[in-house]
């Protein structure tokens, strides 16, 4: 354990969240059990080895998938209550640990410390929002055309889930996946990202502990680890009836196909090209706020980061110096110092890109503002510190239209009415998360309306970056179109069953259809 890491506590952290420098990797309830090669977690904070855990095997995963069909045939015979009291008691220890948990999110993904508790915050609101579900899933009733007849429709466990969640929200979106489908009778399988294993081991640590205390049977936690070859298991297994995947476009893509070829239903949370409108009647002090967090909060390594700033240009000067200006105050550094807004990237590969978009936009004809750089010297040893940038640019330039997961943020004018600026916004393959700045009752309703904003998540007077638990989060194209956390998210977890019950001494058939023998 590094210097850094014992003054921040990380050491601590990992006695209270039950780790060791060696950990195995799969895991079905509480037996922890891996045969594969050894994955190292470094962390991009300092660059030190935080721990090692051994990755799947192909008769690790067969055994893991068996087990997690078992637990779920159990599983599903327990009232959807008395599942949700599982996850109540999760929730409690997950709140008695948030602190440990969001600095090991924190020092293995390199996000701030106060992110890192916020991650762990969302763990505990979809646990809240699971344990209510718990009590309400609910169906319809119908009146059927037929005397003496009753329609309803009721929903089912789908099965095992598998779950196959990325390093920059690296327990969130499995617990959005996890607390759902555990209330709506599923068994989960979840494959977390290669790059911040700890984490994953830690949650599962803690849901074996909660999960053994209530005799829920084995496996309907269970984790694997490894690379893509692990996730490929899962995406060609007919056990599996519904994969969740968070990721690019290209994984999303691969993941969608092999899915879709033995007929089993994905849900799929990819990339974002996601932009902030400014319109003449915006309030610049918040649009600065919005633009600037959304652009660098996580490094610009979160799916709803603010990539693209769109502008009128009777305001753009006014807006783009006062975004320039707060970009000087931006403070990079350890995470773990709450003094800092922004850490490192999660590896030299993401500096690599990082550093691709810049020489990139220039190429194309864009001009560098506020200019990047890798960040050399003490307390920058890792190599993955970069500076937030800022280009002009044009919304057909190929390095816009694709997602850079790092702090570039291209900013650009648009003209006229709102309508012009939408064209731009729209004007990209992804379609996650899209906001408007402004005081115009007429410029907020067309943008939220069928002819606005062609993204699953569109904010008025807030930024692109982050979401509440209450609402379904998800995007359109090739954002992929899934949808997790709130609302009725829940549904896809489970199967649909619509049911015609005669209670007569008559047998009629539909659509007055006459059979007599």
């Amino acid at each position: 354990m590094s210097e850094i890491a014992k003054n921040f506590g990380i050491d601590k952290a990992f006695k209270e969240l039950g780790l060791e420098h060696e950990n195995k990797g799969t895991s079905v309830g509480t037996d922890f059990f891996a045969n594969g090669e050894t994955i190292e977690s470094y962390s991009p904070v300092d660059g030190a080895l935080i721990g090692k855990v051994q990755a799947t095997t192909e008769a690790d995963y067969q055994k893991t998938i068996e087990t997690a069909h078992k637990g779920f045939l159990e599983w599903r015979k327990w009232t959807a209550p008395a599942r949700g009291e599982v996850v109540r008691q999760f929730n409690d220890e997950l709140r008695r640990l948030k602190e440990p948990l969001g600095k090991l999110v924190s020092y293995e993904m390199g996000k701030s410390y106060q992110e890192g508790l916020g991650e762990v915050q969302e763990m505990i609101d979809i646990c809240d929002f699971a344990v209510g579900l718990s009590r309400q899933l609910h169906g319809l009733t119908m009146h059927s055309e037929r005397p003496g007849h009753r329609m309803y429709e009721q929903w089912h466990p789908l099965g095992v889930v598998g779950i196959i969640s990325a390093f920059n929200f690296p327990v969130a979106v499995w617990s959005w996946n996890t607390a759902l489908a555990w209330v709506c009778g599923d068994a989960c399988v979840w494959k977390g990202s290669e790059k911040t294993p700890l984490t994953s081991v830690a949650c599962q640590k803690i849901a074996a502990r909660v999960f053994e205390k209530n005799n829920v049977p084995a496996g309907v936690s269970s984790l694997i680890t490894g690379d893509y070859k692990v996730g490929e298991l899962m995406t060609n297994d007919k056990r599996i009836p519904l994969v969740s995947a968070t990721g690019s476009i290209r994984m999303g893509k691969i993941v969608a196909q092999a899915v879709a070829k033995r007929l089993g239903k994905s849900l799929l949370e990819l990339g974002g090209n996601n932009a902030i409108i400014v319109t003449p009647d915006a309030d610049i002090k918040n649009t600065v706020i919005g633009a600037v967090f959304g652009a660098v909060g996580t490094c610009g390594q979160r799916c709803t980061s603010t990539r693209r700033l769109i502008i009128h240009d009777s305001i753009y000067d006014k807006v783009k110096n006062a975004i320039v200006d707060a970009y000087k105050q931006i403070k990079i550094g350890n995470p773990l110092d709450e003094n800092n807004h922004v850490g490192p990237l999660i590896d030299q590969d993401a500096v690599k890109n990082y550093q691709h978009a810049l020489e990139k936009v220039e190429a194309e004809g864009g001009k560098v503002l506020v200019e990047g750089g890798v960040l050399e010297g003490e307390g920058y040893e890792s190599g993955c510190y970069v500076k937030p940038a800022i280009a002009e640019a044009e919304n057909h330039f190929e390095i816009v239209q694709h997602e850079t997961f790092a702090p570039v943020l291209y900013i650009m004018k648009y003209s006229g009415d709102v309508e012009n600026a939408l064209e731009l916004q729209n004007g990209v393959v992804q379609g996650l998360s899209s906001a408007i700045m402004t005081n115009n009752l007429r410029e907020a309703e067309k943008f939220l309306s069928a002819e606005g904003s062609d993204c699953g998540i569109a904010n008025v007077n807030i930024g692109t970056s982050g979401a509440e638990i209450g609402g379904a989060f998800g995007g359109e194209k090739e954002t992929g179109g899934g949808r997790e956390s709130g609302s009725d998210a829940w549904k896809v977890y489970m199967r649909r069953q619509t049911n015609t019950i005669n209670y007569t001494t008559e047998l009629p058939l539909a659509q007055g259809i006459k059979f007599d023998l």
